[in-house]
């Protein structure tokens, strides 16, 4: 995971006239309102989502791509879903010009609804925090796989782990986080 990040140039994924702070630890802002998260999140997230090479993913939230791409780079087949028609063109084209094209595809829609075509998926990272775990996306969990997703209010969050073992859904918190809130039928409704 460290030798994805370190490979992925964060920059990339932002406006120009952020690329002097795309190395600093914090959350910054992108278009349509929305933010790419700190480094340590998407480390941490993706740690949490212990997916390998191969593997199929999908992601809610796709934002600038910037997660997206550290998935592909490690080696995993993702599928991403953004509802900001203008992020989900930019970060294409972004993962495109760096070669992640053939590994992320991105599509605009309610994420919170996930994407039951793909389902079971090995893995289901959310980049943006809803009031409970949308059922569609634990129902759309492989066996013994893991959803990675912020849950709370929309000022305070947990970073929830869910992990599927039949019909059960095991949850843990791996602790506070903040992130722009799920929009969408499973999520917030605006």
């Amino acid at each position: 995971m460290l030798a994805a990040m370190r490979a992925v140039p964060r920059e990339q994924f932002l406006p120009p006239e952020r690329w002097g702070v795309a190395y600093t630890d914090a959350a910054l802002p992108i278009a349509a309102g929305q933010t790419i998260s700190q480094p340590y999140i998407v480390a941490r997230m993706t740690e949490l989502l212990a997916c390998e090479t191969g593997e199929r993913v999908l992601e809610i939230g796709t934002g600038s791509g910037y997660q997206a791409a550290i998935l592909a780079a490690m080696g995993c087949l993702v599928t991403s879903i953004e509802r900001q028609p203008e992020l989900a063109v930019a970060a294409r084209a972004t993962l495109e010009r760096l070669g992640f094209g053939d590994r992320v595809t991105v599509w605009v829609g309610d994420g919170s609804l996930g994407d039951a075509s793909g389902a079971p998926w090995d893995g289901i990272l959310v980049a943006a925090a809803a009031p409970t775990v949308p059922q569609p996306l634990r129902d759309q969990l492989g066996e013994g796989r893991r959803l990675v997703i912020p849950v709370g209010d929309r000022e305070h969050q947990e970073l929830v782990v869910v992990t599927r073992h039949g019909n059960e859904w095991v949850e843990r918190s791996d602790g506070p986080c903040v992130f722009v809130p799920l929009v969408g039928e499973g999520g917030w409704h605006s």
